[in-house]
């Protein structure tokens, strides 16, 4: 098995900001890639934020954040990854934007570089077909935020290695996060799962059941759940849970995973959800406020 030294992360958004962070702290040097120059500043300074935040709540010794920052380095150039042991694709999702990074990457690796993907509901087989080393690939789907959740889907393809597949484990154990097997079905098990508790929760308010406040409020204090569904909807960002619905509805051919036409209007209408100020709910004042 390869030892993972160090990690290569290509997309510095909230996910690929939230991976190298969790692994500059378990001890991997990290290059971290976008296109935009600026978004890999912003991820930077949320990097440092966030670990001052576990700092200040004792979760991080104020040395070990430190030593983490140190080992995290922009990489304005994506050919630069290649030379990383594991390099993780974090961008949109998109299956076209991935392949592109993929095919993009492909002629700099290194002869033993594994690559992964963070993608939440995509064919790990069908992106793994795109490189050069379809046995040396791999699903690690990281939960949202990274750094507190303490889950990571393994998701194998159909040519995916057994050396590969151990290596990956022990890797997301080393970052002391607890792994789950999923097989290369569409969203896998997380997403084939909530990602269309959502949608249901979007055809409620639809069809008039109830409003976005009654219907997180049933589910916070009726079900437990520690956030409602249109809440999270929104934190997740609604274009994400379309995308993942249309890869459910596509892949299983079944009618079940329809996007709701509610959920395909506010993506229309780039009512996103936190990241742009607007979804079910409105962030732009003190207090987020429903749309609807």
């Amino acid at each position: 098995m390869v030892q993972i030294k160090s990690v290569g992360v290509i997309g510095a958004g909230q996910m690929g900001s939230g991976i190298a962070h969790v692994c500059a702290l378990g001890g991997y040097d990290v290059l971290l890639h976008d296109v935009s120059e600026e978004r890999l500043k912003q991820a930077l300074a949320t990097i440092e934020k966030n670990m001052a935040r576990q700092v200040s709540r004792g979760f991080v010794a104020a040395d070990d954040k430190e030593a983490a920052m140190t080992r995290i380095k922009p990489a304005a150039e994506l050919q630069s990854i290649g030379g990383t042991d594991l390099a993780i694709e974090a961008a949109t999702e998109d299956e076209e934007v991935k392949k592109t990074i993929f095919k993009a990457l492909s002629p700099h690796l290194s002869p033993n570089t594994i690559l992964a993907s963070n993608t939440s509901s995509i064919s790990i087989t069908r992106l793994a077909s795109t490189t050069d080393r379809p046995e040396r690939f791999i699903g690690l789907h990281f939960m949202n935020p990274v750094p507190v959740m303490k889950l990571v889907e393994i998701i194998r393809g159909i040519a995916t290695d057994a050396d590969t597949y151990e290596t990956a484990v022990n890797f997301a154990k080393s970052l002391g996060k607890t792994t789950s097997n999923a097989e290369d079905f569409p969203a896998f098990i997380v997403n084939r799962i909530l990602v269309p508790m959502i949608n249901e929760a979007i055809y409620t308010l639809y069809e008039g059941v109830g409003t976005v406040d009654a219907i997180d409020t049933a589910m916070k204090l009726g079900a437990n759940h520690p956030m409602g569904p249109l809440e999270l909807g929104d934190f997740i960002g609604l274009d994400t849970v379309l995308s993942i619905m249309n890869v459910l509805y596509e892949g299983l051919s079944d009618s079940k995973y329809r996007p709701c036409p509610l959920l395909v209007k506010y993506v229309e209408a780039g009512w996103l959800g936190r990241k742009t100020g607007r979804g079910f709910y409105d962030y732009r004042g003190d207090e987020p406020v429903p749309t609807r």
